[in-house]
């Protein structure tokens, strides 16, 4: 290791570099006392790296952290004296250099429009930060943005009054440049017309007149507001309710609420824009500002889903679909529950908060509530299954399963059915949209089917007067439909020859087809007994005596009438010929003669 070198060699190093200094030209003096060009770089050794490192100051100016950190500080205490300490006012003519503490006040509100200063991002050493693009001798604060373009502010490494040691201040080339700034970014033409305590007087750091035109601001945006949402919706209720007859005039009064909120947010916004508010006041506004416009979408929207709600109760109830309403009110519920996530996520997200992540986590805590209340979420989509498909109605007869009953209410969870015999069952939806169901309620006709049985002693022409009887039966009376209205011999029983009777009998009404199948089934027995002939039965007959068959006058009659038709060329069969469809056709009494309501006052018959 080298010699370290005695005091006497110490001294004479300082006497060479002050005489250089000496007899050095003016003009470099002065440059090097204005741009700072120091000999060589000062190492300072890392002893805590929790506290600023460099020479002791009172402002705290030996780094750049330090001083940055002083003169904010000291500006948002509104001591602009002290603040002042932090700039370097070299470059300024000589009478201007008193003008410190304005620059000093002019400075912060141009920081506080433009730039959001981290300090922990300035280097916390008197030797600055290295590898910037910089002179050793300079470092960034930050750039903001101007109409000439960008403007870089600068904090520069100069020698201490009265013992040269280097420090940091705001560049002398950033405070030529704040006159002009403060010009562009705060309206001096306007501080200039108000008396000086608007300007002087701060409340949490903002001037007086700044709360006074953010008031003035808002007054003015809730006017516009309601003068234009007012015009407007009038306008489009005019437009609408003439242009289109099932339009619902109570639209605008639902929606004009929110629309006049959210005019005066946007209104208010613009309004303020101009007045120069400081980065985190703007920011807070911006904040509110969001919250209110997403507050005002989701009350439009809760207004529309309560307008959906009752629009369509309205259409139920003239539709007499009284099965719709349990499901009006939850569903509404739920929509409204979705617009107030969506609009919660989006207003994080303008806060700031990870939605992605929140969002995750609403994913995984839905799977866990799905899983433990998976039996009741099923029963809830088999009630919406049942409410969109309707399969059923309340008030339907229907058959379930291998049972019947009528419905009494469908709810979300369960449907409840009243069984013939007058109990209630409660099915859980979920099982009860996997039943096939049967419904009775919305049939449009009813099916007549039934098959007899006449005696084997009937004689073909007796069996071909009978078919004629019946298929003229179906075809007189008025509440049996034309098409198909069948009546066929189809086969040889084990006791007698069967005929199939098949027909649709034009009502929906339980009640009234049991009285028409009766009426019919009557008449049927009267044209069995006209033909000679009789029904039989599944029975065995033993024969002790002279049997005198069947009557003789009645079959003889039968018979002589088929003759008659095939000699004539009219043997309705295989079909009634259609002269005859025509000419019997809806002739028949119905009611029945003799009944209450045979004789119509208006001298009409049947349907």
């Amino acid at each position: 290791m080298g010699r370290r070198a005695s005091p006497r060699w110490r001294w004479l190093l300082r006497a060479a570099l002050a005489a250089s200094l000496a007899f050095a030209p003016s003009g470099s003096i002065a440059q090097a006392a204005a741009d700072e060009a120091p000999p060589e770089p000062v190492q300072e050794a890392p002893l805590d790296p929790s506290q600023p490192l460099g020479p002791r100051d009172e402002y705290n100016r030996g780094t750049p952290r330090g001083s940055m950190y002083g003169f904010l500080s000291a500006s948002r205490k509104g001591d602009f004296d002290r603040a002042a300490q932090y700039l370097d006012l070299r470059r300024l003519p000589t009478d201007e250099q008193t003008r410190g503490p304005e620059l000093a006040r002019q400075l912060k509100v141009i920081l506080d429009q433009t730039l959001w200063v981290d300090t922990a991002n300035l280097s916390a050493v008197n030797a600055g930060t290295t590898g910037d693009g910089l002179p050793q001798w300079q470092d960034r604060v930050g750039e903001i943005e101007t109409s000439g373009g960008p403007v870089d502010i600068l904090l520069q490494r100069v020698p201490r009054e009265g013992d040269e040691v280097r420090i940091w201040k705001m560049a002398a080339r950033t405070v030529e440049q704040i006159p002009v700034l403060y010009g562009e970014f705060e309206p001096v033409w306007l501080e200039e017309q108000l008396p000086s305590f608007f300007t002087e007087i701060h409340l949490f750091g903002v001037a007086l007149w700044k709360w006074v035109a953010l008031l003035a601001a808002l007054a003015a945006a809730l006017f516009v507001a309601f003068l234009i949402a007012g015009i407007t919706t009038r306008i489009a209720g005019a437009v609408f309710t003439r242009g289109r007859s099932g339009f619902d005039p109570r639209i605008i009064e639902l929606v004009r609420g929110p629309v006049r909120l959210a005019l005066t947010v946007v209104l208010f916004a613009f309004g303020h824009r101009n007045l120069g508010l400081g980065l985190e006041l703007a920011a807070a506004l911006r904040y509110f500002e969001r919250i209110l416009f997403a507050v005002a979408v989701a009350w439009l929207a809760f207004r529309l889903i309560d307008l959906a709600a009752l629009t369509l109760r309205l259409r139920a109830e003239r539709r007499g679909n009284v099965a719709v309403f349990p499901v009006l009110l939850p569903g509404a519920r739920f929509a409204k529950i979705v617009v107030f996530s969506i609009g919660a996520l989006g207003v994080l997200g303008t806060m700031g908060v990870n939605v992605s992540a929140a969002v995750a986590g609403l994913g995984v805590g839905g799977i866990a509530i799905a899983l433990a209340a998976q039996k009741t979420l099923e029963n809830l989509f088999g009630g919406i299954t049942l409410f969109a498909d309707r399969p059923v109605r309340v008030g339907d007869f229907f058959r379930y399963g291998t049972d019947v009953g009528t419905v009494e209410e469908i709810g979300l969870r369960s449907t409840r059915i009243r069984t013939l015999d007058r109990t209630v069952v409660s099915i859980p939806n979920r099982e009860f949209s996997d039943l096939r169901l049967e419904n009775f309620a919305r049939r449009d006709q009813m099916r007549l089917f039934t098959t007899i049985g006449v005696r084997y002693e009937t004689t073909p022409e007796q069996l071909r007067f009978l078919l004629t009887g019946l298929r003229e039966i179906l075809l007189e009376h008025p509440r049996v439909t034309e098409d198909p209205a069948r009546v066929r011999f189809v086969g040889f029983g084990a006791y007698s020859l069967d005929i199939e009777i098949f027909a649709y009998v034009d009502t929906a009404d339980w009640g009234e087809f049991l009285g028409i199948r009766e009426d019919l089934y009557l008449r049927i027995m009267d044209a069995v007994a006209a033909a000679g002939t009789g029904f039989a039965f599944p029975s065995s007959t033993m024969y002790l005596g002279r049997d005198e068959g069947l009557p003789d006058d009645d079959a003889r009659r039968a018979e002589e009438q088929v003759r008659d038709w095939r000699e004539r060329g009219e043997l309705p069969f295989p079909g009634i010929p259609e002269e005859r469809r025509s000419e019997i056709w809806n002739r028949g009494d119905w009611p029945p003669e003799g009944s209450p309501g045979s004789e119509d006052p208006s001298g009409r018959r049947g349907r």
